[in-house]
């Protein structure tokens, strides 16, 4: 997304400086130009996408990370109940022990997936809204490029016809 964003902002420069029409909301941009950016955005984009699929692969990194570290806790809670269950004079208080751990455990992993679950959507929600941005700015660039055409075929055939007595 590094990239895209410059050349999106210089396309919107390019826009932003052309020379106005007279009496016009239309003005008059170089189509090469316009068209190498776009050309260039088009070319980034699948930079963008595998930058994407590199968040998304980090998720399940993230998420696996949580599950193995959900399995360890309560692998040690249940390591440190057997062991207290083993003794026999503290065989009442081990197990009160050994389930506030296993509790404690279960709520350590339903957090830790919470915390994993919004961060990935907040990274998520992030690329949607640039992926968003960007859509429209290129729908936005090609309805300019659709609009400035129509507007040369007016412009010829006003030029072309009779001017009235």
């Amino acid at each position: 997304m590094d990239s895209v964003i410059p050349k999106l902002d210089e396309l919107a420069g390019l826009v932003e400086s052309a020379r106005a029409m007279p009496m016009s909301a239309s003005c008059v941009v170089n189509r090469a130009d316009v068209l190498g950016l776009i050309e260039d955005l088009r070319g980034l984009l699948p930079e963008a996408m595998s930058r994407a699929q590199i968040v998304l692969a980090d998720k399940e990194g993230v998420v696996d990370e949580g599950r193995r570290q959900a399995a360890e806790i309560v692998a040690e809670a249940r390591e440190e109940r057997l062991r207290m269950l083993s003794e026999l004079e503290v065989v009442a208080e081990a197990q009160a022990a050994a389930d506030r751990l296993l509790a404690e455990a279960q709520a350590a992993a339903d957090a830790m997936r919470a915390e994993v679950e919004d961060y990935v959507d907040s990274k998520l929600a992030n690329f949607e809204i640039v992926l968003t941005k960007t859509l429209a700015a290129v729908e936005r660039g090609r309805e300019k490029l659709s609009g400035r055409t129509e507007l040369d075929a007016i412009g010829e055939r006003d030029v072309e016809a009779p001017l009235p007595d």
